[in-house]
């Protein structure tokens, strides 16, 4: 899926069209009887028990559309817009949608020519679907709404001549078909858990810089302390530090004599942090590749059954973004802590605000004010989303996840962490200057290597936001993430 996103192509398995193709010749039978189902001959939510007559069918479907189409705010990235559009394939070529073959050809039409319909941000509370946000994606596929083409938005229409697609004439049940689905919450949510990856690993190798510039102890990450407590991802975190700190000179210069008896705790218990972290992720990563896998819309058709139920209510979903969000504070919460311990003299024994002339110079000192004012925003940021529960149709929707949003949060939370993370390799690289002619391990200085090739030792006071931009456009390409070696648990 992060393939995907990034601009790779989407395989659906070579046998997908016969099982769509059975799945919508059953809905056809039941249709044929004369039965009431729900939103293919009815209207939808709290209008389910209005009959509609045959001749309006084809009429019902596309009112649906246009109807739902009502979100509002920023559009949501092309990249996401990719992954919404593959998932939204991937469900639909299940074969228990009811839907026609050309339904998910048209999709995957799109994704193939970057036609990438233009949804805003806001408006689904993730349940009954994803209705807004995937309305707008339906608007494209049917001539309507607009499309990213390239960096530029075209009206729908338009942006299909120019890719030689054709409007789709959407079929009994294939406009609830794209508009019902957790395919925008869940898409959201993958995208931040890879930009939540990196920025642990990440978090990892800043951590390592600030152990080596405090002149730390790596005992604290001995793989028997470990062992002894048993959690996989405190291990795995464990080692990734022990790889990253072997080797270096400058912990090999105070073993002996070091007046110190243990470190502050944002030192010593990255492990523990950290790994709760990588399991929160770990857990989450499991939720989400179910779900991008799922049949998430309704009614469902198995068999000859057509069969309604709740499988559009994104509670997992929910679930997996609120405990990303706990992850991203957490490792922003114990990264300021270690900028701060750096920029003070008596915890660090560095200069202050690690810089020399201090007092003409304030070097570090609102850089970690900064942090701080990041860290108490991704606080906020971080409650539940899941539990505030608004009523929605009438009440016959009456009890909805709010996923979309516990999802889109996650992307303010994901930048804002990044700028942290650059503020303390920033500080951390200022801080292993110090201790030369000494040499860290050969991962640091490589970190070290990409911070100072952005951005200049600090000798006297210049403009830090530059610098942090710098940093934290090489923190979000992953190229301090790429340092890490991960082992197994």
């Amino acid at each position: 899926m992060r393939a995907v996103m990034e601009g790779g192509p989407l395989a659906l398995p070579a046998d997908w069209r016969g099982p769509v193709e059975a799945s919508a010749a059953a809905l056809a039978a039941r249709m044929a009887t004369g039965e009431a189902i729900y939103g293919v001959n009815t209207g939808f939510g709290k209008l389910a028990g209005t009959r509609i007559p045959a001749e309006k069918l084809a009429q019902l479907q596309l009112n649906l559309v246009r109807s739902h189409a009502a979100g509002v705010g920023p559009l949501l990235p092309r990249p996401v817009v990719r992954l919404i559009l593959a998932l939204k394939a991937l469900s639909l070529a299940r074969g228990a949608s009811g839907v026609a073959p050309a339904t998910v050809e048209a999709l995957l039409a799109l994704l193939a020519a970057d036609v990438l319909p233009a949804i805003p941000a806001r408006g689904s509370v993730g349940a009954s679907g994803d209705l807004a946000p995937l309305a707008h994606l339906a608007l494209v596929l049917i001539g309507e709404g607009e499309a990213f083409v390239g960096e530029a938005v075209l009206p729908g229409a338009e942006a299909l001549a120019r890719a030689g697609l054709a409007p789709l004439a959407l079929g009994p049940k294939e406009g609830l078909a794209l508009l019902n689905g957790t395919q925008v919450s869940t898409a959201l949510a993958l995208a931040a858990l890879f930009a939540a990856e990196d920025l642990l690993a990440t978090s990892l190798v800043a951590g390592a810089l600030s152990v080596d510039a405090a002149r730390g102890s790596d005992t604290p990450f001995d793989a028997r302390i470990h062992a002894l407590r048993g959690q996989p991802g405190q291990i795995r975190v464990a080692a990734a530090l022990r790889a990253l700190l072997a080797g270096s000179a400058i912990r090999d210069s105070h073993r002996d004599g070091d007046p110190r008896v243990q470190d502050p705790y944002s030192l010593r218990c990255q492990p523990q942090v950290a790994g709760a972290c990588l399991d929160l992720l770990g857990h989450a990563a499991q939720v989400l590749e179910r779900e991008a896998n799922a049949v998430t819309d309704n009614p469902l058709v198995i068999g000859a059954e057509v069969l309604s139920g709740g499988n559009f209510h994104a509670e997992p979903v929910a679930f997996a973004a609120d405990a990303m969000a706990l992850a991203l504070a957490e490792l922003g919460a114990i990264a300021e802590r270690r900028i701060a311990l750096l920029v003070d003299p008596v915890l660090s024994g560095l200069p202050a605000f690690l810089v020399r002339d201090g007092g003409l110079n304030s070097g570090f000192m609102i850089a970690q004010v900064t942090a701080a004012a990041l860290v108490a925003e991704n606080r906020a940021l971080a409650a539940p989303r899941s539990t505030d529960s608004i009523p929605t149709s009438a009440n016959q929707e009456d009890h909805v996840s709010m996923a979309t949003g516990a999802a889109l949060r996650l992307h303010d939370m994901a930048e804002n962490l990044a700028a942290i993370l650059a503020i303390e390799l920033l500080a951390a690289a200022q801080g292993l200057e110090f201790h030369r002619p000494l040499q860290s391990a050969p991962p640091l200085e490589a970190a070290h290597g990409l911070v100072r090739g952005v951005a200049a030792a600090w000798d006297a006071d210049r403009a830090m936001a530059p610098d942090i931009a710098a940093v934290q456009a090489l923190v979000e390409r992953g190229r301090f993430a790429a340092l890490v070696a991960w082992g197994e648990a």
